[in-house]
């Protein structure tokens, strides 16, 4: 391969073409040509960097992380990134559940401390700057609700126009959030994949520029942030284990990008156990990830923002997964509802049912004894649960009013 001296370039993950030019691109034109309905999306591209000439520059991941990351994203400048701040979330040591001592170490990576409360942000801010260096206005994107919230957040912020297609059955609070942005929100009939496929129709017809998942492959860069923030509040070292909720597959194979991307420089020598946690009820990742023949279901969870029936990075999360090891579960509706609760009792973080996923995860590894004593344990949490009121009424009881008296007061709380 001659010498690359590009800012950054395109890998495909299907069939390894590499694009040296640093355009506007979306996937591989040949693979994507070749794909059929209702099937993942082939050619997926991977952002990859003159990872020999970033280490020549960078001898310590300090030196790296006061630049700014800057040789590590597809941008000229940090100065493009909108004005909020995105990213360093805080991440609590927890070292007791339940009333008892917990011999593993629990982190909680808190994503919901994000502008528009979730990590979606992440990716968006990187989408964003993108599209301020080349001119581009108008960034249209599909979305059950964060990513549609996030986009039309980070826009108002910047001065760019978002233009968000969700399904109408996307939670209320989540489209509010969109509305207040001042974005232009687009139901649609039917599912998410619907709205996907819509938006992606007018890409092509109306040359806006698009940040849905995996399609727009900056959102898998912005994400990988998480990854460097974790190596640094860890002091340096690779935590042992990440529990990731999984939907299009995006946000896992962000951090997978993330520590390989420190692998590159030399930085780091493994890669953590990256754990794939999926709703049973929409579990086309999970199910499929180590299967010759792929076959995806329909999907019904009540965790919406991972509620998905074709994952759109399914190929590159399953090529991570493999490659490094990675785990993964399903954990049924009830599960991810109860760990919702556990959460929020035991920790004051209140998660949506997406986020909770991986702490139900968490707390299945637990009951289990997959978690060695000592082991570092990280559970991200990638969304606020007042992002989705309804989800947790099952779980919660309100007691009817008392009359202003001592002895009712008394009676409810004893």
């Amino acid at each position: 391969m001659a010498q690359v001296t590009e800012k950054f370039y395109y890998e495909c993950v299907d069939c390894g073409r590499v694009f040296h030019d640093n355009s506007l691109r979306y996937l591989c034109p040949e693979c994507s040509r070749k794909q059929k309905p209702d099937e993942a999306p082939k050619g997926v591209l991977k952002v990859l960097y003159p990872y020999g000439e970033i280490k020549k520059k960078y001898s310590t991941f300090k030196d790296l992380k006061k630049s700014g990351f800057l040789d590590l994203y597809p941008i000229q400048s940090l100065k493009s990134f909108p004005p909020l701040r995105v990213g360093q979330t805080p991440l609590y040591k927890i070292n007791r559940l339940n009333g008892q001592n917990l011999k593993e170490d629990l982190f909680l990576k808190d994503d919901s401390q994000n502008p528009t409360y979730s990590f979606k942000d992440r990716a968006s801010t990187l989408v964003a700057a993108f599209a301020k260096e080349r001119n581009l206005d108008i960034i249209v994107t599909a979305s059950t609700g964060n990513a549609g919230s996030s986009l039309a957040g980070i826009c108002a912020s910047s001065g760019q126009k978002a233009i968000v297609l969700v399904p109408e059955k996307a939670p209320l609070a989540k489209l509010t959030q969109i509305i207040m942005y001042g974005a232009k929100i687009v139901p649609v009939k039917g599912t998410y994949d619907d709205a996907f496929d819509l938006s992606v129709k007018a890409t092509e017809k109306f040359g806006w520029y698009n940040r849905n998942t995996a399609f727009n492959p900056l959102t898998i860069e912005g994400k990988k942030s998480v990854a460097f923030e974790l190596f640094d509040q860890m002091d340096n070292t690779v935590p042992d284990r990440i529990f990731v909720p999984v939907g299009d597959g995006v946000i896992i194979s962000g951090v997978y990008k993330g520590f390989e991307d420190l692998l590159q420089l030399g930085l780091i020598d493994k890669m953590p156990v990256v754990v794939a946690v999926q709703s049973a009820g929409s579990d086309n990742i999970v199910r499929n990830v180590n299967s010759e023949t792929i076959e995806f279901h329909s999907s019904n969870t009540i965790a919406d923002s991972i509620s998905v029936d074709i994952p759109r990075n399914f190929f590159m999360a399953k090529q991570f997964l493999q490659k490094y090891n990675g785990e993964v579960l399903a954990v049924e509706d009830n599960a991810i509802m109860e760990a919702s609760k556990q959460l929020s009792v035991n920790t004051g973080l209140f998660s949506e049912p997406a986020a909770a996923t991986s702490f139900a995860a968490y707390l299945h590894y637990q009951k289990n004894n997959r978690l060695p004593a000592k082991s570092k344990n990280i559970v991200l949490l990638t969304g606020s649960g007042l992002k989705d009121l309804n989800a947790v009424q099952q779980v919660i009881s309100i007691p009817k009013a008392i009359h202003p008296d001592l002895s009712e007061l008394q009676n409810l709380i004893s």
